[in-house]
């Protein structure tokens, strides 16, 4: 009798398919995002021409975002003025350059703190809702379902997710400079003997309006792949309420890491295009 190939080579099998799985795997989920990511973006603008976004969508789902963002973005935002404020503040008293403690709280604050904690905080509270939510249509077949009656889940589903994200994330991105740079501020000033005119001269001199531009736009960024890998989790969810689980952390984790290895890149171009000079 002849054996089947499968039979034959066990062990080879089951490394071809291991591989598949885990090496192959992320990277066909990759190529799908990117995919996903390029149909939303397109039918966000030929909605917008035919005047048929889901307007209404959109801010249920930015209320949605900030409801459950806005209170973790203070108490985050706190401990990063402070700490930024005393570790600098540490440093600087040494040289005895106090005066340059407004300059440095208010660069860490502007270009790195407030979008990655927007991202973060977008990741691990909005994108997880939207996988979940998502997740639950696509197991409970209410997807298909659209499909079978011609609505596009795209249109109907992902592009005002996204939309909020992307608007949301620079939002929270600027409630976060304010309530760290007040909180750098006063900090400063009660421990590290820094007098107030001199703050903010050195945190005029240093912060600057395209810093500010380059944050909005790197946590609107971050919004929109947040809200692109929550979605494409969530449509991809199978096996009941396991699956939904499985995407759901696959979406904060997945997040997390995109948005700081994005984050790295646009700081390294722009810090070569745009160096940091004095005001």
């Amino acid at each position: 009798m002849t054996l089947s190939r499968t039979s034959r080579h066990p062990a080879l099998d089951a490394f071809a398919a291991n591989f598949s799985d885990n090496a192959l795997g992320p990277v066909r989920t990759l190529g799908r995002t990117f995919r996903l990511s390029i149909v939303a973006t397109l039918q966000m603008a030929l909605d917008l021409v035919r005047g048929q976004l889901k307007v209404r969508e959109a801010v249920v789902m930015a209320w949605y975002l900030v409801s459950v963002t806005a209170l973790p973005a203070f108490l985050m935002a706190i401990p990063f003025g402070v700490i930024v404020t005393i570790q600098i503040g540490n440093i600087i008293n040494q040289l005895g350059a106090q005066s340059l403690l407004g300059a440095a709280s208010g660069f860490a604050v502007i270009q790195q703190a407030a979008p990655l904690a927007a991202g973060i905080l977008l990741g691990g509270a909005g994108a997880s809702a939207i996988a979940a939510d998502l997740g639950a249509r696509t197991v409970r077949e209410e997807i298909d379902a659209m499909r079978t009656m011609g609505v596009d889940p795209i249109q109907r589903l992902v592009v005002p997710r996204v939309i909020a994200a992307a608007v949301v994330a620079p939002l929270l991105a600027i409630f976060i400079v304010v309530v760290g740079v007040i909180a750098a501020f006063y900090l400063a000033v009660t421990m590290q003997g820094v007098g107030p005119g001199s703050y903010w001269q050195s945190f005029g001199s240093f912060a600057s309006q395209r810093d500010m531009a380059l944050a909005l736009i790197k946590a609107s960024i971050f919004g929109v792949i947040i809200a692109v890998i929550g979605c494409q989790r969530g449509l991809e969810a199978k096996g009941g309420p396991r699956g939904v689980a499985d995407g759901v952390n696959a979406t904060v984790v997945v997040s997390t890491v995109a948005i700081i290895g994005v984050n790295f890149v646009i700081t390294l171009i722009y810090t070569v295009f745009f160096p940091l000079q004095i005001g």
